[in-house]
């Protein structure tokens, strides 16, 4: 049964979800019958929930945000075989070594990287010291790479996979609908993009986000995080919205809804435990400080 009444709800049958996010399941490259199967599925849901709640918050049209729901539990296909401990290696080296690990900002420090190849750039340039380190780049290992500096193609080659698979679920997939999903990344793909597509996109990153600050399991894993703070979360957002990538229309609506409480218990799933008294208060505090 659809869920419509709760926080955060899903508007798509549970059923669909389930089969949406079997397409995470990526056949394992050195056992094609084997399968990889998608990494932290509960986050693309939870973040799909909270989207809704601030699209819907923000008078997008109920249909058009349903259909949103369903890219959004898409929003990481582009990482679907993602090798948990091979990409947590890469990427914890590339942090260490305070090495860009965006499209964007790769670009912005290596401004003559032709654009679209800046796995080949990372590559070129930082090959043997991966191997010195211990970390073998192997296909499979550059598919790690390509999952992060190369996201756009991925989630492309994904895609076709599976359209197949999309269409007999009754899903109409629209072309915003990827270039929703890639605004984190390429937040350029959308300069000439109609209003209401960017702010599903600001939506996106702002909820993907804000889940994943408060993830505990995508932090240990992911970010090489030890702790997680609403305050951290937070904080990055309003980063994100002194550079353009999420806008303080979006700003407001989520800090409104996480002040009201619509994504207490989404946040506690995230966490794996209880929101604590100062938590609670941090959040219902939220409503105030938008308007610092």
């Amino acid at each position: 049964m659809t869920s419509t009444a709760s926080r955060a709800p899903l508007l798509i049958s549970k059923a669909l979800v389930a089969r949406l996010l079997r397409l995470y399941d990526y056949p394992h490259p050195m056992n094609p019958q084997r399968l990889i199967r998608g990494y932290d599925r509960p986050h693309a849901v939870r973040t799909a929930r909270m989207c809704v709640a601030v699209a819907a918050a923000l008078g997008h049209d109920p249909a058009r945000v349903r259909q949103y729901q369903i890219a959004c539990v898409l929003h990481d296909l582009g990482r679907a075989g993602l090798d948990r401990v091979l990409f947590g290696k890469i990427w914890s080296w590339a942090k260490a070594q305070g090495i860009p690990t965006r499209p964007r900002e790769w670009r912005a420090l290596h401004p003559e990287t032709a654009y679209g190849r800046e796995t080949e750039a990372f590559l070129a340039r930082y090959r043997q010291e991966l191997e010195a380190a211990g970390i073998a780049m192997t296909p499979w290992a550059k598919e790690q790479v390509e999952m992060r500096l190369g996201y756009s193609r991925r989630l492309s080659r994904r895609l076709r996979s599976v359209r197949g698979e999309i269409a007999q679920l009754g899903v109409r997939w629209e072309p915003w609908m990827q270039r929703v999903m890639l605004y984190y990344y390429y937040p350029e793909k959308l300069a000439d993009a109609p209003a209401w597509v960017k702010q599903l996109a600001e939506i996106l990153v702002a909820c993907e986000q804000f889940e994943a600050y408060s993830n505990q399991r995508r932090g240990r894993d992911y970010y090489v995080r030890k702790q997680e703070t609403l305050a951290d979360a937070f904080a990055y957002l309003e980063t994100l919205r002194q550079e353009g990538i999420v806008s303080q229309a979006v700003m407001a609506a989520l800090r409104g809804l996480a002040a009201g409480g619509e994504f207490d218990r989404v946040l506690e799933e995230a966490r794996g435990g209880r929101l604590s008294p100062a938590e609670r208060k941090f959040l219902r505090q939220q409503q105030d400080r938008q308007h610092r």
